[in-house]
């Protein structure tokens, strides 16, 4: 699969007599909707593992205590088992923890230009099959990025 620029047909003009929004108040409802998508999945993910948590299950209870002393500094820092995480993840083609881990990675200080570098890798290692994964990816990082801090 290549990245391709829409046909003509695609991106076409609108048809006449068709009235669009204005720009600003389509970007507001955009921005809008983008911090929701963070918050939403900030939420549910709190939501659900505390739902999960009230099970009594220990190997459940054992998994996300091994996920937690995981990411820990040790011989690698947080940030770098962070962008571990983040690669392995857009590899795996895993929506939900490819968000997670651009959160973790961004509270651990990773910039940009990091954020980019993890990108490719996980392209390279993962192919071209990552690449919607790797779009939402961006997505996501633009939105965590226009929220306030």
């Amino acid at each position: 699969m290549s990245v391709r620029k829409p046909s003509a047909k695609a991106v076409a003009a609108p048809k006449k007599g068709t009235k669009r929004a204005p720009a600003k108040a389509d970007a507001k409802g955009a921005d809008r909707v983008k911090a929701d998508r963070v918050r939403d999945f900030a939420e549910f993910r709190k939501r659900m593992n505390e739902r999960i948590l009230e099970h009594d299950n220990q190997v459940v209870r054992r998994f996300f205590a091994l996920d937690t002393q995981t990411y820990k500094d040790g011989a690698l820092n947080l940030k770098t088992k962070e962008l571990l995480g983040l690669v392995a993840s857009l590899v795996l083609r895993c929506d939900d923890c490819i968000s997670y881990h651009i959160a973790q990675c961004r509270d651990a200080g990773v910039n940009r230009d990091e954020f980019f570098e993890a990108f490719s890798v996980g392209l390279v290692v993962g192919g071209s099959i990552v690449i919607p994964h790797l779009r939402r990816a961006v997505d996501f990082l633009d939105q965590q990025e226009a929220m306030p801090a």
